[in-house]
């Protein structure tokens, strides 16, 4: 199989699969009903999609894990956690990360 071919069915396998787990949601509507433990669970996916997104970008640069002193996203980060977590404010909390983003960039 070449590989521009397996390329092409990559992606065309990757849109059925979109299409066809939306569409079931349509289709099938009110006459699927998901057991209590699986939606419960559901309610924490966008939480988990969020984490598996941010975390990866705050602990590496490149592709090694950062955890030094000039990785300025880890106590950013942890400025912004905080300050949501007080004030449970979105823009208190991306203001007071971005000032300490861009403070420890000009100081280091």
């Amino acid at each position: 199989m070449s590989e521009a071919f397996a390329t092409w069915v990559a992606i065309v396998g990757i849109g059925l699969t979109g299409v066809v787990t939306r569409l079931s949601c349509v289709a099938l509507g009110e006459r699927l009903q998901l057991p209590p433990l699986a939606e419960r669970a559901l309610r924490y996916a966008p939480a988990a999609a969020l984490g598996a997104i941010v975390v990866p970008a705050l602990l590496t640069s490149g592709e090694a894990l950062d955890l030094s002193l000039g990785n300025h996203r880890l106590p950013a980060a942890l400025v912004a956690g905080l300050v949501m977590w007080r004030t449970r404010g979105m823009l208190w909390a991306i203001s007071a990360g971005i000032a300490v983003f861009t403070a420890l960039r000009l100081a280091f």
